[in-house]
């Protein structure tokens, strides 16, 4: 088997690589793994044990190409499936996995993967090219209801070439393909998977992978239990660990409180806590608790403006709004100075971001002359007024992130001060999403992440989900032109004009990057985060002996 990927086949192999290699400047980009070093015991990695995981959502469905609850499901199914490629969170670099190697054809079209031939699923069967074609045409049959149907746009069919070679081919360009093989959500499952109905899998049941775990039992709003294959054997080489994983179960606790995910590891009932609050950093480290933080690559949380919507559908009123937050104010109010102000609709840790704070500036009476130009005078109650209509809008989020409430609380006496009312609609992420697909809200409070600037083309494109519900042919040709280009340096600079399009239209205006934090108990070892700063696989972590 080849120990890389292999770069001669054709020049688009190199120039897809390197799209993904891009570095951004600003933000650090390091695993951040907590005590991974085998110095920090003395007998180094230790086979056995169990691993309890507090998270703060069900993962609603274990079917990896499914739609769940963001991280938290991401967290579970990238333990069962394996992946494509690799994408090294210290390079962006794409390495083997389940391929030995990749190639694609001049216009990106074509995408030919060569597969290890000693992998098996977790029910004894080999992997072989049929499967990997199962599980992609498997999504785009599946259709609206798959998370991962955005990264085949233009699917035209995966070919098997012979057992060890499969040809993914498209209609159009796809220059971004690559490195969504490398996600959770294009994990491969075995053909009795796929036989399964789609809306079936979601608890898991019958859901078979490659990964390092396999599923034990899943109880909704509970727990998900993982149990070790002792036959698994083909790890990522960056991971560290060409055998079996080191544990022998993990359970997955839905905590859904921060503060007590932070209490049931403090108190030693949990050895990992996910989604650690701002607030409590410092409290872990100074407690002798280790945390694991990384930047995530992405859409930055900030104002997701719902364009079908009569008030927000004029820019003046949207760059007003722009003008009178202060993202600086929310993020030394809400966080700390571990997430960083954004100056991009892409974090800077994403491949292909450009900086467009020139667009973004506290201004507020910018913003009041902009609010007046547009028609809007201020009522008897302080809330401006146009044609007997008062300027209130709705606003949409998800609560399983500490922070977001006191950040949408400063925002709101922010908007206040310049006669916009708000309110705030919160719940869970389910309820996020319906009220996302169900289009009544004025703008969406929220991120994405993805070690890819192509996440610009999944949140904004007409042909994918587009919630912001733009129609803007400049955007969209600037969307589907960076997924045709195979010279990084033309990728980059199209995504570069995306962004600006994005921040000169105010149609989303950046606030803060998000920063993944995970606490661990000390006697933990060898857990990462990917490339995407969602937990990696877990084949390398450990406890130390009791």
């Amino acid at each position: 088997m080849n120990a890389r990927i292999r770069r001669g086949g054709t020049a688009l192999a190199t120039s897809v690589a390197a799209t993904l290699a891009l570095t951004a400047c600003g933000g650090g980009t390091g695993t951040g793994s907590a005590a991974d070093d085998v110095s920090a015991s003395t007998s180094g990695p230790v086979d056995g044990g169990e691993l309890t995981f507090a998270i703060g959502n069900d993962p609603i469905s274990l079917n990896p190409s499914g739609t769940g609850s963001g991280n938290d499901t991401l967290y579970v199914t990238r333990q069962i499936v394996d992946s494509l490629l690799y994408q090294n969170p210290d390079t962006n670099e794409l390495e083997p996995w389940l391929a030995t190697s990749w190639s694609a054809n001049a216009d990106a079209t074509t995408f030919t993967f060569e597969l290890r031939d000693d992998v098996t699923f977790s029910d004894g069967t080999p992997l072989t090219a049929a499967e990997v074609k199962g599980t992609f045409d498997d999504i785009v049959a599946a259709g609206a209801k798959s998370g991962a149907l955005s990264s085949f746009v233009g699917y035209e069919g995966t070919n098997v070439i012979d057992d060890d070679t499969v040809e993914v081919d498209f209609a159009t360009p796809n220059a971004a393909f690559p490195s969504s093989t490398a996600s959770p959500a294009l994990g491969i499952v075995a053909a009795s998977t796929v036989a399964i109905p789609f809306d079936d899998r979601a608890t898991g049941e019958g859901v078979v992978g490659t990964g390092p775990f396999v599923l034990e039992s899943y109880t909704k709003d509970v727990e998900t239990v993982l149990a070790q294959r002792a036959e698994y054997a083909w790890a990522p080489s960056a991971l560290g660990n060409d055998g079996a994983p080191h544990l022998e179960k993990v359970t997955f606790q839905v905590v859904p409180e921060a503060g007590v995910r932070t209490g049931s590891l403090t108190s030693d009932q949990v050895d990992v806590a996910g989604g650690i609050q701002p607030t409590d950093i410092e409290t872990l480290e100074t407690s002798g608790f280790p945390v694991i933080s990384r930047a995530n690559p992405g859409n930055v949380f900030g104002v997701y403006f719902n364009n079908s919507r009569p008030i927000v559908s004029d820019v003046e009123v949207r760059e007003a709004i722009s003008f009178a937050i202060d993202a600086e104010e929310i993020r030394d109010t809400s966080l700390n100075g571990s997430f960083a102000v954004a100056t991009s609709v892409l974090a800077s840790t994403t491949p292909g971001w450009a900086d467009q704070s020139s667009y973004f500036a506290f201004d507020r009476a910018k913003a009041e002359k902009l609010l007046d130009q547009a028609g809007w005078t201020v009522g008897s109650d302080g809330v401006r007024e146009k044609d007997g209509q008062k300027l209130s809008l709705k606003v949409a989020w998800i609560t399983n992130f500490g922070p977001n409430q006191t950040s949408l609380e400063l925002l709101q006496q922010q908007l206040k001060a310049v006669g916009i009312e708000i309110t705030l609609e919160g719940g869970t992420v389910p309820e996020f999403l319906e009220r996302q697909q169900g289009g009544d809200y004025d703008f969406a409070w929220h991120n994405q992440s993805r070690a890819d600037g192509d996440i610009l083309r999944t949140a904004f494109s007409t042909g994918a989900t587009n919630y912001p519900r733009i129609t803007d042919p400049e955007l969209e040709a600037l969307l589907q032109a960076q997924l045709a280009a195979g010279d990084p340096a033309e990728r980059a600079e199209i995504l570069a004009q995306a962004q600006e399009r994005l921040a000169s239209q105010y149609y989303q205006i950046p606030v803060h990057e998000l920063t993944s934090v995970i606490g661990t108990q000390p006697t933990v070892h060898g857990l990462t985060f990917g490339a995407d700063s969602r937990l990696d696989s877990l084949v390398s972590t450990w406890k130390d002996a009791d």
